[in-house]
């Protein structure tokens, strides 16, 4: 019998310095389990990054760096397509394209856009108004079946199929309808210092998030200093224990506990035992992880070629859709 043909799955990540927990448990810990299920397609989003000024040399390392983290989280470029957005000049070529087939309010609607301009008031550009459109090409140009989305960007998911559509409408099927991909397991990371706000590496307080590289010492020292309550209980309660909620969160995923047996471990004993263990649990999953990357980073030619690699498969695929984009719309290719 014909082997059924696995679903395409495309997603990516900025290269806006080192990856924190959240990431990790948000997106990278989950695409080396979806090479098992899927034909997968991983792609390090620097022309994203673009729309927040960036110092060119640090992004240029940032993105090599990027990829030999998600080497050593798993990805296997033997199994999987893992290359850099900007290596693939299709994208940009598909982006004008659906830029003219997006209407100026669904942009003006994007909660992303409004956020973004708020907390960058000096760099309102272009880019940050339109890079949905982006988005959607870089997910469309795969036909990619399923895109591995968090609550902050079903908005853009919504986006590129309502744009799939409206092209296919107009110009006849070409876009497959992408699905969103909601993983089972790990809750939104919160900070560590503000439990309400989801953890985030641009934070002022270094001690409210955890990098991938941070040393044992580092994870220790920050998860020791966060944020819980008063009460001295270990108990989910996310309204009124936000602190220890998050906690409980990150515990759970490291060591597959749930809840109620989180609970009952650390029933009777207090706040300095718990967060030594969890912060034992995150160092015990990264110190493998961290000797990876230190080892395949200081291989700047492997990183390279599988990029180059990457950006050629990448490139077989995205340059037959942009082709029949453009004859549709009634480009004139020689």
């Amino acid at each position: 019998m014909e082997e059924m043909k696995k679903k395409r799955i495309l997603s990516g990540i900025q290269p806006t310095g080192t990856f924190t927990l959240g990431n990790y448990i948000g997106a990278v810990r989950n695409w080396a389990v979806m090479q098992e299920q899927f034909e997968c397609l991983y792609m390090v989003a620097d022309l994203h990054a673009l729309t927040v000024r960036q110092e060119p040399a640090a992004l240029r390392a940032h993105t090599r760096e990027a990829a030999a983290m998600l080497l050593a989280a798993g990805i296997d470029p033997a199994r999987s397509i893992l290359f850099v957005q900007s290596h693939v000049p299709s994208h940009t070529m598909l982006n004008w394209v659906l830029c003219c087939n997006t209407q100026f309010g669904e942009l003006s609607r994007m909660t992303q856009y409004k956020d973004k301009s708020a907390k960058h008031p000096d760099n309102v550009n272009a880019g940050l108004f339109t890079y949905p459109c982006l988005m959607a090409a870089d997910i469309l140009i795969y036909n990619a079946d399923l895109v591995p989305v968090g609550g902050d960007q079903k908005q853009h998911l919504e986006l590129s199929r309502n744009i799939a559509q409206r092209f296919n409408n107009t110009y006849s099927p070409t876009f497959t309808m992408p699905e969103p991909y909601i993983t089972k397991a790990g809750a939104k990371i919160m900070s560590l210092q503000e439990p309400t706000k989801k953890m985030s590496k641009s934070d002022t307080n270094a001690n409210s998030f955890i990098l991938m590289t941070d040393t044992p010492d580092q994870i220790m020292k920050k998860f020791k200093r966060a944020v819980t309550d008063s009460e001295g209980v270990v108990r989910a309660d996310s309204e009124n224990k936000p602190g220890v909620t998050n906690l409980m969160s990150i515990y759970s995923v490291f060591t597959g506990k749930e809840f109620s047996r989180i609970e009952a471990e650390f029933a009777g004993k207090g706040y300095g035992d718990f967060k030594e263990a969890v912060a034992q649990s995150v160092i015990d999953t990264f110190r493998p992880i961290q000797e990876e990357y230190a080892r395949i980073l200081a291989d700047k030619a492997y990183v390279d070629q599988v990029l180059k690699d990457g950006a050629a498969a990448a490139a077989r695929i995205a340059d037959r859709t942009t082709a029949k984009v453009y004859r549709k719309v009634g480009l004139l290719q020689l």
